[in-house]
């Protein structure tokens, strides 16, 4: 972090100091880290638990808890080429290629661009909120 010291009127480079000051005053008084936790430790053998089931396994994190881990997809062949690079292709996941994006905005095909024998062409999502229309039958009496 650096401040450019030089643009500070002399009201806000007293300011800093004294900002800075009480910030170093409370960092002081604050007991090292490998010591609270070995009291931590203590308290928690005593009582009979320890850290890991108190604070999760990895022993407690500083800030917010971990995210939750996305769920991992296997590798696809691709389903796309590029018809002008052919070392350009898509696997139907994910967002678009630029290139494929180029091509289905001038109102080409997106049948058009696979893979001869792969598969078939990835489908649609529904609209976020859409629901499946589900018509009854009426019965014949």
């Amino acid at each position: 972090m650096s401040i450019d010291l030089s643009t500070l009127s002399p009201r806000e480079l007293g300011s800093l100091i004294a900002t800075a000051k009480k910030r170093q005053a409370q960092l002081s008084k604050r007991a090292p880290l490998a010591k609270v936790r070995a009291k931590l430790v203590k308290l928690a053998r005593a009582e009979g638990y320890t850290i890991e089931e108190l604070f999760g396994a990895s022993g407690g994190t500083r800030g917010a808890a971990a995210p939750a881990r996305a769920r991992k997809l296997g590798k696809v062949p691709p389903k796309y080429r590029n018809p002008e690079n052919p070392k350009e292709t898509w696997t139907g996941r994910g967002k678009q290629p630029r290139w494929l994006a180029a091509y289905t905005a001038k109102g080409r095909d997106l049948a058009e661009f696979l893979i001869p024998g792969v598969a078939a062409p990835t489908p649609a999502k529904p609209a976020k909120g859409a629901r499946k229309r589900v018509v009854k039958k009426a019965r014949g009496k």
